[in-house]
């Protein structure tokens, strides 16, 4: 049931509008004018500086070191041991595993099991120190999940409702939710460098969303120009830019995101994808599926793109032998690799950074979102890891 809290949107809020939401990023002296209780941005040039390599907080102390991937069709959790990239343990979930959430505080890595088609979407919690699952929590749809930027709520992405709902960010009890309407299949998204809004992705309606967090209502939509599928988003080092993966485009639209407009496209591979920055916030990876397809085939020809984000221009494409599917996933806590699941091949890649070598590792039936841990950074504004 839709919540008391739908946004009543107004006329100036047609398709590929937005309402005025200014933004107070960069006051006089270069610092940035953060929301109240989000950490302060460290490097107003590079808002991913706090996630460098090696840069672990206090709060992951004791996390053992594991990669942890959801099979979609399995409804398992495999886990991996990245030094000896073997799997060391798996257990069963809810239906539909999604995405591996890092916790805002960095304490807990939750799954996503969104039951798609049911009303059976729960979230399992797992404790990183010791790799095992608690019991899950009922929750609706949840089949992606964020964290305000101070970290008082979890944004729960019920992608079958298009709505968000905000929840308390340990027990999940629900505080209230915003629909979005004319955003079907919202999943992925990113946030302003000051943490007054978010940019997220319709994939089923060729559009994206902009949520003004402030004042939690729609700010507008945006339809993209061509493709129709758009998948990741993420903020470029400086915060004013927002790269969206599309998979029918084949590539990356740029957006600007104060003014919610197109200001470019950078062409990748086919059926781009997932979305991950380099520890030092140099270079963007570019997961290309290697389909159009929701349900592709085995070993099609999906590949790696690197964009460096200083002139967002492709300077790496990294193939994948024999072919293959690279989706979702993170970077080590070291930056020397790229851990992708490989949707359709029922296999992970690891991806060396430097080279591009790339090794699969056998896992579950459809692996998707993935994440490394622990992972360098403050906190977790979640998805698999989208670390500040």
């Amino acid at each position: 049931m839709r919540s008391a809290l739908r946004p009543i949107v107004a006329a100036g809020l047609a398709l590929g509008c937005a309402a005025p939401l200014v933004s107070h990023a960069q006051p006089a002296g270069g610092a940035v004018n953060v929301v109240p209780g989000m950490p302060a941005v460290t490097d107003p040039a590079n808002l991913y500086s706090e996630a460098r390599a090696g840069n672990m907080s206090r709060a992951t102390a004791g996390a053992l070191s594991r990669v942890y991937v959801p099979n979609l069709r399995s409804n398992d959790v495999y886990v991996i041991d990245p030094a000896l990239r073997k799997v060391v343990d798996r257990f069963k979930v809810g239906t539909n595993p999604q995405h591996i959430v890092p916790a805002w505080d960095l304490q807990t890595l939750w799954v996503t099991n969104n039951a798609e088609g049911t009303t059976h979407g729960s979230l399992t919690p797992i404790d990183p120190r010791t790799g095992k699952p608690g019991e899950p929590i009922a929750v609706d749809d949840p089949y992606n999940m964020y964290f305000t930027p101070d970290g008082a709520e979890a944004i729960v992405v019920a992608e079958a409702h298009e709505r968000l709902d905000f929840r308390d960010p340990h027990t999940m009890a629900l505080k209230s939710s915003l629909a979005v309407d004319g955003c079907k299949g919202i999943n992925h998204a990113d946030f302003s460098i000051d943490g007054r809004y978010a940019i997220f992705t319709c994939e089923f309606a060729r559009s994206l969303a902009k949520i003004d967090l402030v004042q939690r209502r729609v700010a507008g939509l945006l339809r993209l120009s061509k493709g129709g599928m758009p998948q990741d988003v993420r903020v470029t080092p400086d915060g004013k830019r927002f790269l969206v993966a599309d998979m029918m485009a084949d590539g990356v639209f740029v957006i600007d995101g104060d003014r919610f407009q197109e200001a470019g496209f950078v062409a990748t591979g086919i059926g781009a994808h997932g979305l991950y920055p380099s520890r030092d916030g140099t270079h963007l990876y570019v997961a290309n599926r290697g389909s159009h397809q929701i349900h592709g085939k085995r070993h099609g020809p999906g590949s790696v793109s690197v964009i460096d984000f200083a002139t967002l221009k492709v300077v790496h494409t990294w193939p994948i032998p024999g072919g293959g599917s690279p989706d979702m996933g993170n970077v080590s806590a070291d930056g020397r690799e790229l851990w992708l699941s490989g949707r359709y091949d029922d296999v992970v890649y690891v991806f060396d950074t430097a080279s591009g070598a790339v090794t699969p590792i056998p896992v579950g039936q459809e692996p998707h979102g993935l994440t490394v841990w622990p992972q360098p950074g403050r906190y977790s504004l979640g998805h698999t890891g989208n670390m500040r």
